[in-house]
Protein backbone atom coordinates (compact mmCIF):
# COMPACT_ATOMS: atom_id res chain seq x y z
CA UNK A 1 0.00 0.00 0.00
CA UNK A 2 1.01 3.94 -0.03
CA UNK A 3 2.25 5.43 3.06
CA UNK A 4 1.01 9.07 3.58
CA UNK A 5 4.37 10.05 5.10
CA UNK A 6 5.02 14.16 4.69
CA UNK A 7 8.29 15.07 5.88
CA UNK A 8 8.20 17.14 9.14
CA UNK A 9 11.52 19.18 10.40
CA UNK A 10 13.37 18.44 13.29
CA UNK A 11 14.33 20.87 15.53
CA UNK A 12 18.12 20.66 17.35
CA UNK A 13 20.51 22.86 18.89
CA UNK A 14 23.60 23.90 17.44
CA UNK A 15 26.55 24.78 19.51
CA UNK A 16 28.08 28.04 19.63
CA UNK A 17 24.37 30.04 19.15
CA UNK A 18 22.24 27.78 20.50
CA UNK A 19 19.80 28.59 18.32
CA UNK A 20 17.23 25.73 16.49
CA UNK A 21 18.38 24.17 13.24
CA UNK A 22 15.65 22.49 10.79
CA UNK A 23 16.94 19.22 10.19
CA UNK A 24 15.17 16.49 8.39
CA UNK A 25 17.42 13.28 9.22
CA UNK A 26 15.66 10.08 11.06
CA UNK A 27 16.75 8.30 13.43
CA UNK A 28 17.62 4.44 12.10
CA UNK A 29 17.22 0.86 14.34
CA UNK A 30 20.42 -0.40 13.64
CA UNK A 31 20.81 -3.41 16.35
CA UNK A 32 18.44 -5.40 18.56
CA UNK A 33 18.92 -7.93 21.28
CA UNK A 34 17.64 -10.01 23.08
CA UNK A 35 16.52 -12.41 26.17
CA UNK A 36 13.35 -13.51 27.28
CA UNK A 37 11.04 -16.26 28.25
CA UNK A 38 10.11 -17.33 24.47
CA UNK A 39 13.76 -16.67 22.74
CA UNK A 40 17.46 -16.09 23.55
CA UNK A 41 18.53 -14.24 21.12
CA UNK A 42 16.54 -12.84 18.00
CA UNK A 43 16.23 -15.50 15.98
CA UNK A 44 14.70 -17.43 18.73
CA UNK A 45 12.68 -14.42 19.54
CA UNK A 46 11.15 -14.33 15.81
CA UNK A 47 10.20 -17.85 15.63
CA UNK A 48 8.42 -18.35 18.73
CA UNK A 49 6.52 -14.95 17.47
CA UNK A 50 5.63 -16.50 14.41
CA UNK A 51 4.38 -20.00 15.85
CA UNK A 52 2.62 -18.46 19.09
CA UNK A 53 4.62 -19.83 21.74
CA UNK A 54 4.02 -18.98 25.22
CA UNK A 55 6.74 -18.55 28.08
CA UNK A 56 3.90 -18.13 30.67
CA UNK A 57 4.64 -21.69 33.30
CA UNK A 58 4.82 -22.22 36.88
CA UNK A 59 7.16 -19.75 38.38
CA UNK A 60 10.19 -21.75 39.43
CA UNK A 61 12.37 -22.21 42.31
CA UNK A 62 10.90 -18.93 44.48
CA UNK A 63 12.22 -18.34 48.01
CA UNK A 64 9.79 -16.60 50.79
CA UNK A 65 5.45 -17.02 51.60
CA UNK A 66 3.19 -18.85 49.16
CA UNK A 67 1.80 -15.50 47.01
CA UNK A 68 -1.54 -15.16 45.53
CA UNK A 69 0.25 -15.56 42.12
CA UNK A 70 2.45 -18.42 41.22
CA UNK A 71 2.39 -18.12 37.25
CA UNK A 72 5.01 -15.92 35.19
CA UNK A 73 6.92 -15.99 31.98
CA UNK A 74 10.57 -16.18 33.46
CA UNK A 75 13.88 -16.58 31.92
CA UNK A 76 14.48 -20.51 32.38
CA UNK A 77 18.15 -22.23 33.06
CA UNK A 78 20.04 -19.10 32.71
CA UNK A 79 23.87 -18.91 32.95
CA UNK A 80 25.83 -15.71 32.29
CA UNK A 81 29.12 -17.72 31.06
CA UNK A 82 27.54 -20.49 29.08
CA UNK A 83 25.07 -17.84 26.97
CA UNK A 84 28.03 -15.13 26.91
CA UNK A 85 30.16 -17.61 25.05
CA UNK A 86 28.06 -17.92 22.58
CA UNK A 87 28.40 -14.98 20.74
CA UNK A 88 31.25 -16.99 18.51
CA UNK A 89 31.75 -13.35 16.00
CA UNK A 90 32.37 -11.34 18.95
CA UNK A 91 35.88 -10.37 19.52
CA UNK A 92 37.80 -12.20 22.62
CA UNK A 93 38.83 -9.15 24.18
CA UNK A 94 35.30 -7.54 24.01
CA UNK A 95 33.59 -11.09 25.85
CA UNK A 96 36.47 -10.83 28.44
CA UNK A 97 35.62 -7.67 28.94
CA UNK A 98 32.25 -8.36 29.49
CA UNK A 99 33.24 -11.33 31.61
CA UNK A 100 35.59 -9.22 33.84
CA UNK A 101 32.84 -6.85 34.36
CA UNK A 102 29.64 -8.58 35.20
CA UNK A 103 30.43 -11.93 36.35
CA UNK A 104 29.58 -11.62 40.01
CA UNK A 105 26.79 -9.08 38.62
CA UNK A 106 22.92 -9.75 39.76
CA UNK A 107 21.02 -11.32 37.23
CA UNK A 108 19.10 -8.38 35.93
CA UNK A 109 22.65 -6.75 35.14
CA UNK A 110 24.20 -9.76 33.66
CA UNK A 111 21.09 -10.16 30.96
CA UNK A 112 21.23 -6.51 30.20
CA UNK A 113 24.83 -7.54 29.48
CA UNK A 114 24.05 -10.23 27.42
CA UNK A 115 20.87 -9.07 24.88
CA UNK A 116 23.11 -5.33 24.69
CA UNK A 117 25.99 -7.59 22.87
CA UNK A 118 23.68 -9.21 20.39
CA UNK A 119 22.34 -6.04 19.73
CA UNK A 120 25.99 -4.30 19.19
CA UNK A 121 26.87 -7.00 17.04
CA UNK A 122 23.95 -6.97 15.33
CA UNK A 123 24.93 -3.25 14.69
CA UNK A 124 28.33 -3.86 13.22
CA UNK A 125 29.77 -1.91 16.14
CA UNK A 126 31.62 -4.61 16.94
CA UNK A 127 33.98 -4.74 13.43
CA UNK A 128 34.48 -0.43 13.15
CA UNK A 129 36.69 1.88 15.20
CA UNK A 130 34.03 4.15 17.11
CA UNK A 131 34.33 8.24 18.66
CA UNK A 132 33.90 6.89 21.83
CA UNK A 133 32.11 10.67 22.67
CA UNK A 134 29.36 9.85 20.42
CA UNK A 135 27.86 7.23 21.70
CA UNK A 136 25.05 7.22 24.56
CA UNK A 137 23.64 4.64 26.93
CA UNK A 138 20.08 4.42 28.64
CA UNK A 139 18.91 2.31 30.89
CA UNK A 140 15.44 1.73 30.61
CA UNK A 141 13.98 0.54 34.23
CA UNK A 142 14.22 1.43 37.88
CA UNK A 143 15.06 -0.25 41.09
CA UNK A 144 15.79 -3.22 38.61
CA UNK A 145 17.54 -5.39 41.86
CA UNK A 146 14.46 -5.99 44.28
CA UNK A 147 14.86 -9.54 43.97
CA UNK A 148 18.51 -9.58 44.43
CA UNK A 149 18.17 -7.35 47.75
CA UNK A 150 15.70 -9.53 48.90
CA UNK A 151 17.84 -12.89 48.82
CA UNK A 152 20.61 -10.71 50.80
CA UNK A 153 17.99 -10.13 53.96
CA UNK A 154 18.34 -13.07 55.33
CA UNK A 155 22.26 -13.54 55.26
CA UNK A 156 22.18 -9.38 56.77
CA UNK A 157 20.44 -10.05 59.53
CA UNK A 158 22.60 -13.26 60.96
CA UNK A 159 25.80 -11.33 59.82
CA UNK A 160 25.74 -7.66 58.44
CA UNK A 161 29.73 -8.33 57.55
CA UNK A 162 28.47 -11.09 55.02
CA UNK A 163 27.06 -8.16 52.91
CA UNK A 164 29.75 -8.39 49.89
CA UNK A 165 31.65 -4.81 48.79
CA UNK A 166 29.80 -4.85 45.43
CA UNK A 167 26.52 -4.42 47.07
CA UNK A 168 27.47 -0.28 47.51
CA UNK A 169 27.25 -0.36 43.63
CA UNK A 170 25.61 -3.19 43.00
CA UNK A 171 21.99 -2.03 44.62
CA UNK A 172 22.07 1.47 42.26
CA UNK A 173 20.38 1.28 38.81
CA UNK A 174 23.12 3.31 37.43
CA UNK A 175 25.72 0.37 37.88
CA UNK A 176 23.90 -0.46 34.77
CA UNK A 177 24.89 2.36 32.95
CA UNK A 178 28.53 1.90 34.73
CA UNK A 179 28.88 -1.76 33.39
CA UNK A 180 27.72 -1.32 30.00
CA UNK A 181 29.37 1.98 29.38
CA UNK A 182 32.79 0.63 30.20
CA UNK A 183 32.19 -2.77 28.02
CA UNK A 184 31.31 -1.00 25.10
CA UNK A 185 33.73 1.96 25.98
CA UNK A 186 30.72 4.24 25.74
CA UNK A 187 32.44 8.17 26.87
CA UNK A 188 28.86 10.50 25.51
CA UNK A 189 25.65 10.98 27.48
CA UNK A 190 24.50 8.05 29.61
CA UNK A 191 21.51 7.98 32.01
CA UNK A 192 18.65 5.82 34.08
CA UNK A 193 15.20 6.55 33.10
CA UNK A 194 11.46 5.46 34.86
CA UNK A 195 8.22 5.22 33.30
CA UNK A 196 6.94 1.93 35.12
CA UNK A 197 5.67 0.28 32.22
CA UNK A 198 6.43 2.37 29.87
CA UNK A 199 9.85 2.78 30.59
CA UNK A 200 11.53 1.02 27.35
CA UNK A 201 9.85 3.90 25.44
CA UNK A 202 10.48 6.12 27.84
CA UNK A 203 14.42 5.07 27.60
CA UNK A 204 13.81 4.77 23.46
CA UNK A 205 12.08 8.28 23.38
CA UNK A 206 14.96 9.95 25.23
CA UNK A 207 17.48 8.10 23.01
CA UNK A 208 15.63 9.58 19.87
CA UNK A 209 15.80 13.26 21.22
CA UNK A 210 19.89 12.50 21.56
CA UNK A 211 20.37 12.15 18.37
CA UNK A 212 18.39 14.68 16.71
CA UNK A 213 20.08 17.36 19.10
CA UNK A 214 23.48 16.45 18.04
CA UNK A 215 24.61 15.06 21.26
CA UNK A 216 25.06 11.30 20.51
CA UNK A 217 25.38 9.61 16.89
CA UNK A 218 24.90 6.80 18.33
CA UNK A 219 22.45 4.78 21.42
CA UNK A 220 22.25 1.94 23.29
CA UNK A 221 18.62 1.94 24.90
CA UNK A 222 18.84 -1.13 27.57
CA UNK A 223 15.46 -2.31 28.29
CA UNK A 224 16.04 -4.18 32.02
CA UNK A 225 14.76 -7.37 33.40
CA UNK A 226 12.37 -7.32 36.13
CA UNK A 227 13.60 -9.57 38.28
CA UNK A 228 10.76 -8.64 40.96
CA UNK A 229 10.43 -10.15 44.75
CA UNK A 230 7.94 -11.45 46.30
CA UNK A 231 7.12 -8.41 47.69
CA UNK A 232 6.59 -6.38 44.55
CA UNK A 233 4.92 -9.88 43.29
CA UNK A 234 2.58 -9.60 46.01
CA UNK A 235 1.82 -5.63 45.96
CA UNK A 236 0.67 -6.04 41.88
CA UNK A 237 -1.75 -8.62 42.94
CA UNK A 238 -3.14 -6.96 46.26
CA UNK A 239 -3.43 -3.30 43.80
CA UNK A 240 -5.67 -5.66 41.45
CA UNK A 241 -3.11 -5.08 38.47
CA UNK A 242 -1.80 -8.75 38.30
CA UNK A 243 -3.90 -12.16 37.60
CA UNK A 244 -3.99 -14.60 40.27
CA UNK A 245 -2.57 -17.94 39.98
CA UNK A 246 -5.80 -20.13 40.28
CA UNK A 247 -7.90 -17.65 37.61
CA UNK A 248 -7.01 -20.26 34.82
CA UNK A 249 -6.69 -24.19 34.23
CA UNK A 250 -3.44 -23.80 32.66
CA UNK A 251 -0.38 -21.10 33.06
CA UNK A 252 -1.03 -19.99 29.31
CA UNK A 253 -4.19 -19.35 29.04
CA UNK A 254 -3.98 -16.32 31.53
CA UNK A 255 -2.42 -13.64 29.82
CA UNK A 256 -5.82 -12.61 27.65
CA UNK A 257 -5.34 -9.50 25.74
CA UNK A 258 -8.62 -7.89 24.92
CA UNK A 259 -10.05 -10.59 25.32
CA UNK A 260 -13.85 -11.06 27.72
CA UNK A 261 -12.00 -13.62 30.08
CA UNK A 262 -8.70 -10.86 30.87
CA UNK A 263 -8.18 -11.06 34.79
CA UNK A 264 -5.29 -8.79 34.98
CA UNK A 265 -0.87 -8.73 33.69
CA UNK A 266 0.99 -12.13 33.86
CA UNK A 267 4.74 -11.01 34.74
CA UNK A 268 7.31 -11.77 31.98
CA UNK A 269 11.14 -11.25 32.51
CA UNK A 270 12.77 -9.96 29.24
CA UNK A 271 15.94 -8.51 28.75
CA UNK A 272 15.75 -6.11 25.49
CA UNK A 273 18.24 -3.75 23.71
CA UNK A 274 18.31 -1.88 20.93
CA UNK A 275 20.57 0.14 19.26
CA UNK A 276 19.29 3.93 17.54
CA UNK A 277 21.55 5.85 15.05
CA UNK A 278 21.80 8.59 12.70
CA UNK A 279 20.29 7.70 10.10
CA UNK A 280 23.10 9.88 8.23
CA UNK A 281 25.89 8.20 10.32
CA UNK A 282 24.09 4.83 9.31
CA UNK A 283 24.40 5.67 5.76
CA UNK A 284 28.03 6.67 5.98
CA UNK A 285 29.16 3.72 7.35
CA UNK A 286 26.87 1.60 4.73
CA UNK A 287 24.83 0.22 8.03
CA UNK A 288 21.86 -2.28 8.02
CA UNK A 289 19.01 -0.16 8.88
CA UNK A 290 16.17 -2.36 10.16
CA UNK A 291 13.01 0.17 10.73
CA UNK A 292 13.51 4.10 10.99
CA UNK A 293 11.70 5.96 14.15
CA UNK A 294 9.69 8.80 12.32
CA UNK A 295 7.68 10.05 15.43
CA UNK A 296 7.56 9.47 19.29
CA UNK A 297 5.91 11.45 22.28
CA UNK A 298 5.26 10.75 25.96
CA UNK A 299 2.68 13.06 28.17
CA UNK A 300 1.71 12.71 31.64
CA UNK A 301 -2.14 12.36 33.12
CA UNK A 302 -1.35 14.49 36.04
CA UNK A 303 -2.43 11.80 38.84
CA UNK A 304 -0.98 9.27 40.75
CA UNK A 305 -3.19 6.15 41.11
CA UNK A 306 -3.01 3.08 38.24
CA UNK A 307 -5.87 4.62 36.44
CA UNK A 308 -5.41 4.77 32.49
CA UNK A 309 -7.01 7.86 30.56
CA UNK A 310 -8.19 7.08 27.26
CA UNK A 311 -7.50 11.28 26.25
CA UNK A 312 -3.88 11.10 26.94
CA UNK A 313 -3.63 7.80 25.59
CA UNK A 314 -4.68 9.00 22.65
CA UNK A 315 -2.88 12.06 22.97
CA UNK A 316 0.38 10.26 22.80
CA UNK A 317 -0.25 8.67 19.95
CA UNK A 318 -1.69 11.24 18.12
CA UNK A 319 1.39 13.47 19.12
CA UNK A 320 3.82 10.62 17.71
CA UNK A 321 1.97 10.72 14.61
CA UNK A 322 2.20 14.41 14.04
CA UNK A 323 5.68 14.43 14.62
CA UNK A 324 6.22 11.62 12.26
CA UNK A 325 4.48 13.62 9.76
CA UNK A 326 2.33 10.81 9.26
CA UNK A 327 -1.70 10.37 8.78
CA UNK A 328 -3.15 7.66 11.24
CA UNK A 329 -4.79 6.15 7.95
CA UNK A 330 -1.75 5.42 7.04
CA UNK A 331 -0.59 3.02 9.78
CA UNK A 332 -1.02 -0.39 8.79
CA UNK A 333 -0.44 -2.17 12.74
CA UNK A 334 -0.29 -1.46 16.10
CA UNK A 335 1.57 -2.89 18.36
CA UNK A 336 -0.85 -2.20 21.57
CA UNK A 337 0.12 -2.12 25.19
CA UNK A 338 -2.80 -4.83 25.70
CA UNK A 339 -1.38 -5.70 28.82
CA UNK A 340 -4.87 -8.50 29.89
CA UNK A 341 -6.13 -5.77 32.58
CA UNK A 342 -10.09 -5.15 32.16
CA UNK A 343 -9.90 -1.25 32.75
CA UNK A 344 -6.43 -0.92 30.76
CA UNK A 345 -7.36 -2.90 27.81
CA UNK A 346 -10.75 -1.50 27.39
CA UNK A 347 -9.38 2.58 27.99
CA UNK A 348 -6.87 1.51 25.19
CA UNK A 349 -9.33 0.17 22.31
CA UNK A 350 -11.43 4.16 23.17
CA UNK A 351 -8.11 5.79 22.70
CA UNK A 352 -7.58 3.85 19.73
CA UNK A 353 -10.87 4.28 18.18
CA UNK A 354 -10.39 7.93 19.34
CA UNK A 355 -7.19 8.22 17.36
CA UNK A 356 -7.91 5.99 14.16
CA UNK A 357 -11.51 6.49 13.27
CA UNK A 358 -13.19 4.43 11.04
CA UNK A 359 -9.43 2.77 10.31
CA UNK A 360 -10.26 0.42 12.86
CA UNK A 361 -11.54 -1.38 10.80
CA UNK A 362 -8.30 -1.81 8.56
CA UNK A 363 -5.94 -1.29 11.28
CA UNK A 364 -3.40 -4.89 12.48
CA UNK A 365 -3.62 -4.79 16.04
CA UNK A 366 -2.18 -7.47 18.42
CA UNK A 367 -0.13 -7.20 22.27
CA UNK A 368 2.92 -9.55 22.27
CA UNK A 369 2.08 -9.77 26.23
CA UNK A 370 -0.17 -12.71 25.21
CA UNK A 371 3.31 -14.42 24.68
CA UNK A 372 5.77 -12.53 27.09
CA UNK A 373 3.36 -11.85 29.77
CA UNK A 374 4.20 -8.21 30.90
CA UNK A 375 7.90 -7.97 30.86
CA UNK A 376 7.20 -4.05 32.53
CA UNK A 377 10.20 -1.90 32.55
CA UNK A 378 11.47 -3.78 29.17
CA UNK A 379 8.04 -4.06 27.53
CA UNK A 380 8.68 -1.02 25.69
CA UNK A 381 12.06 -2.19 23.90
CA UNK A 382 10.57 -6.36 23.45
CA UNK A 383 7.53 -4.73 21.48
CA UNK A 384 9.37 -2.27 19.80
CA UNK A 385 11.83 -5.68 18.52
CA UNK A 386 8.23 -7.70 18.09
CA UNK A 387 6.89 -5.10 15.95
CA UNK A 388 10.28 -4.73 14.03
CA UNK A 389 10.55 -8.58 13.15
CA UNK A 390 6.99 -8.63 12.00
CA UNK A 391 7.81 -5.60 9.52
CA UNK A 392 10.56 -7.56 8.15
CA UNK A 393 9.19 -10.92 7.99
CA UNK A 394 6.16 -9.71 6.54
CA UNK A 395 4.47 -11.51 9.48
CA UNK A 396 1.64 -10.34 12.20
CA UNK A 397 1.73 -12.86 15.16
CA UNK A 398 -1.31 -14.13 16.93
CA UNK A 399 -3.51 -13.07 19.66
CA UNK A 400 -3.05 -15.72 21.71
CA UNK A 401 -6.10 -16.75 23.81
CA UNK A 402 -8.36 -13.72 22.13
CA UNK A 403 -10.94 -16.11 21.68
CA UNK A 404 -13.93 -13.42 22.52
CA UNK A 405 -12.74 -10.05 21.90
CA UNK A 406 -14.35 -6.93 23.76
CA UNK A 407 -14.91 -4.56 20.69
CA UNK A 408 -15.42 -5.84 17.40
CA UNK A 409 -14.70 -3.07 15.63
CA UNK A 410 -11.02 -3.15 15.67
CA UNK A 411 -8.80 -5.54 13.44
CA UNK A 412 -7.48 -8.13 16.30
CA UNK A 413 -4.98 -10.33 15.07
CA UNK A 414 -6.15 -14.75 15.57
CA UNK A 415 -4.99 -17.61 16.96
CA UNK A 416 -2.71 -18.12 14.09
CA UNK A 417 -0.04 -15.76 12.83
CA UNK A 418 -0.97 -14.09 9.35
CA UNK A 419 1.03 -12.92 6.29
CA UNK A 420 1.13 -8.99 5.78
CA UNK A 421 2.72 -6.19 4.10
CA UNK A 422 3.85 -3.58 7.29
CA UNK A 423 5.41 -0.55 6.13
CA UNK A 424 4.31 1.79 8.80
CA UNK A 425 3.59 0.87 12.39
CA UNK A 426 2.95 2.17 16.10
CA UNK A 427 3.61 0.88 19.24
CA UNK A 428 1.71 2.26 22.62
CA UNK A 429 3.41 1.94 26.30
CA UNK A 430 1.27 2.90 28.93
CA UNK A 431 2.82 3.08 32.87
CA UNK A 432 1.11 3.41 36.12
CA UNK A 433 1.11 7.03 37.55
CA UNK A 434 -0.30 8.16 33.96
CA UNK A 435 2.56 7.96 31.90
CA UNK A 436 1.42 7.76 28.10
CA UNK A 437 3.50 6.54 24.99
CA UNK A 438 3.95 5.66 21.67
CA UNK A 439 5.79 5.42 18.77
CA UNK A 440 5.63 5.35 14.73
CA UNK A 441 8.16 3.31 12.55
CA UNK A 442 8.57 2.51 8.93
CA UNK A 443 10.65 -0.17 7.10
CA UNK A 444 13.09 1.84 5.56
CA UNK A 445 15.79 5.13 6.31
Amino acid sequence: MDVQVYRVPMQRLIQGNGMPQESDHGVAIVGMGIVCSIGDNIVEFKESLKKGVSGITRLADRKGPKLSVDIGAEIKAFSFLDRLYRYSDIPETLLQKARHCAQRSPFAIQASVLSALEAWQDSGMVARENDPERLGVIVAGESTTQNYRYGLHAGFETDPEYLSPRYALQFLDTHQVGVLSEILTIKGEGFVVGGASASGNVGIIKAVQLIQAGIVDTCLVAGVVADLSPIELQGFVNVGAMVRGNEFQTPEQASRPFDEQHAGFVFGQASACVILQSCDVATERNATVRSTILGAAMNLDAVSTTAPSASGEARAMNEALRRGGVCASGVDYLNAHGSSSPLGDATEVEAIKQVFGDHVSKLRVNSTKGLTGHCLYSAGVVELIASVLQMEGEFIHPNKNLENPIDHKLRFSGARFEKARIALAMSNSFGFGGINSSIVFQNAC
